[in-house]
Order: structure tokens, then sequence, then C-alpha cells
């Protein structure tokens, strides 16, 4: 008698898990790159964002063909987009068109690093935005989701 394999392709629950995972890993990177912009030397404040966020687009300007407006304003935005779409994912809010909004923010943050050639920040946004396109890959097996997208 021969018996037959049992099937080795994963199961709804396992695509289910690993969307979970991923989208909990990029809400949490993503909620908490955009805190990170609200502190300086241990406390959190609107005067220390837009203090933070002027250094940050003055210093890229300075060292690249990038506009002063057009970095400031980016930067002046960067926090709060950071903080709304890493509590939507975090959530399950709309989380495909939230996964393509993150990703078009990395891109834009990859876009001001690579302006100032840090290669380095350029190859760590670069991994968010592979982990990104999995996530979107995986999107249709959201389960665990306040306002779900509709699948396919």
């Amino acid at each position: 008698m021969s018996e037959t394999p049992a099937s080795t392709s994963p199961s709804r629950c396992e695509y289910s898990a690993a969307f979970l995972l991923l989208r909990l890993f990029l809400g949490l990177r993503t909620f908490l790159a955009g805190l990170e912009k609200f502190e300086s030397k241990g406390t959190y404040s609107f005067a220390n964002y837009y203090a933070n966020m002027g250094r940050m687009a003055s210093g890229i300007t300075g060292a690249s063909f990038l506009p002063l407006w057009a970095t400031k304003n980016f930067a002046h935005s960067i926090g709060y987009l950071l903080l709304v779409l890493g509590a939507a994912l975090l959530l399950g809010l709309k989380t495909r068109a939230t996964l393509v909004l993150t990703g078009l923010v990395y891109v834009g943050l990859s876009f001001g690093l690579m302006a100032v050639q840090e290669s380095e920040g350029v190859a760590w946004l670069g991994i968010h935005v592979i982990m990104i396109a999995g996530a979107l890959v995986l999107v249709r097996h959201d389960r665990f989701a306040l306002w779900p997208t509709k699948h396919d």
C-alpha cells in the first residue's frame, strides 16, 4: 500500500498568520518612526517635532539638489503621516490602501536619502518596501481587521 503524502501547501490559517505578523511589524515600525520625530532629550512635543524636522529639511537641502521649500513641506508632514498610517495598519483600517500609502511614504523617504547619498538608510527603507510588497501579496488573508478591505 502506498500512502499519499500530506499536502505541503500552506493553509489559509498560515497565510493569515503571516499577514498578521507583517501588518503588526510594519504598523509598529511606522507608528514608532513617526513618534520618534517628536522626541528630543527624552521629551515629546510639537516644538521638538518642528525643530527636528526643520533640521532634517535643512540638512537634506544642504547636501543635495532638493530645494528647501520641498524638503520642509515633506519634513513637516512626515511625522503625522507615519503616525496615522502606523495606527491604521495596527488597527487594520483599509489595509490595502494603507499599505500602498505607507509604501509611497517609504519610497519618498528613500528618495531624500538617495539625494544625499545615504546608502545605508536607503537599504533599510528598501527592506521596508519589500516587506510592504509582500504584505500586499498577502492582504487578501487579512482576517483580523477592524475595517477590512474588500477581497478580490
